[in-house]
């Protein structure tokens, strides 16, 4: 079975940063695209950026010149790191991956249980 971690969410103030960690194990060959979403109270499930294997990214732009995606494939793990944060980022901020198990050329689309992010003051 895969799971996906993540971690590193919490109470920040305005302008404060934090960074959020996915870590995925489990029965992984390759991971493919990597993804951070989030879930603002009352709202949609967004995109909030995404990463490819061989480190295109794309932003919602809503966040884009504040945050960063990166992923560290021989740790299979992704970071998003949210500087300048503000009120509206305040949601349960979720990982998701395209991951390969062993003997497969198809990959699966998984999901983490999410992180909260409060910016508050």
């Amino acid at each position: 079975q895969v799971q996906l971690v993540e971690s590193g969410g919490g109470l920040v103030q305005p302008g404060g940063t934090l960074r959020l960690t996915c870590t995925a194990s489990g029965n992984i060959f390759r991971i493919n695209t990597m993804g951070w979403y989030r879930q603002a109270p009352g709202k949609e499930r967004e995109l909030v950026a995404r990463i490819t294997r061989d480190g295109s990214t794309n932003y919602a732009d809503s966040v884009k010149g504040r945050f960063t995606i990166s992923r560290d494939n021989a740790k299979k793990t992704g970071y998003l790191q949210m500087n300048s944060l503000k009120p509206e980022d305040t949601a349960v901020y979720y990982c998701n991956a395209n991951i390969v198990p062993p003997h497969s050329v198809r990959d699966n689309l998984y999901w983490g249980k999410g992180t909260l992010v409060t910016v508050s003051s």
